[in-house]
């Protein structure tokens, strides 16, 4: 099983969940940067832990200040073998961070970045379905949408055959949309993800997620899709090894 979004950068004791997650069935996880220096920081976790890889990227949050000028150090630290995707990156207009403007910038600057690199792209998007879309056409190669929240993407990414990844919030009870949309996409574009330390499942709410938790969100997938949740768990997991070159 794979947790395919974790910010082990972010977490306490980055070594004792992954422990954890390995004792639950979890042996590989994705650890997500948001900045330089969070993408510093996955690399070495990432370093230091087998079946532990590294998306690299510049969070729309931080489009407004300094982050937004080293996009350049990004494309260095991309070069680094354990790094296989730019993200997360995206534009989020629930937060009050950066304007659209910065962070549309920031976006298309990360998208050209992964185009000419050859390497997927990890999408934030929050109540910018449109704009993200609109950003995203250009872009031919592979594109995961983290922490899947918008039903208004939800056609486009069926339509354009993006991977659509799913987080602890799926599991809430106010989320009816989440699982509908869940059994609307195709058996080889779902992943799941943990989104740790944020987005604990609803058994574990309310307290810091990990990377052990997503098999709480690959039973609520597979309840919500009328699937076996192993035979899910492993479809998921084949998904993410051909999302991210694995």
């Amino acid at each position: 099983m794979i947790d395919t979004h974790a910010h082990l950068d972010a977490c306490d004791e980055p070594a004792e969940l992954l422990a954890r997650a390995r004792a639950a069935g979890v042996s590989r996880v994705i650890t997500i940067g948001t900045g330089i220096e969070s993408s510093r920081a996955a690399l070495a976790i990432a370093s230091e832990h087998e079946g532990v890889h590294a998306a690299l990227g510049i969070d729309p949050h931080q489009a407004g200040g300094d982050e937004a000028g080293r996009v350049g150090e990004l494309r260095d630290l991309l070069a680094h073998p354990k790094a296989i995707a730019v993200g997360e990156t995206g534009l989020d207009n629930f937060h009050d961070f950066a304007s659209p403007a910065q962070q549309q910038r920031l976006f298309d600057e990360q998208i050209d970045l992964a185009a000419e690199l050859g390497l997927p792209l990890v999408i934030h998007s929050r109540d910018a379905d449109a704009a993200t879309a609109a950003a995203l056409e250009r872009f031919g190669g592979t594109v995961v949408l983290h922490c899947f929240s918008s039903a208004g993407l939800l056609p486009t990414a069926l339509e354009r055959g993006y991977y659509v990844s799913f987080a602890g919030n799926v599991t809430y009870p106010n989320a009816p949309e989440l699982r509908k949309a869940a059994a609307r996409v195709p058996a080889d574009r779902i992943l799941a993800e943990t989104d740790s330390p944020y987005l604990a499942p609803q058994p574990l709410r309310g307290k810091p997620n990990e990377p052990a938790n997503v098999v709480h969100t690959v039973a609520a997938l597979a309840v919500a899709r009328g699937e076996d949740p192993v035979a899910l768990a492993t479809r998921i997991d084949q998904n993410a090894t051909a999302a991210f070159g694995l």
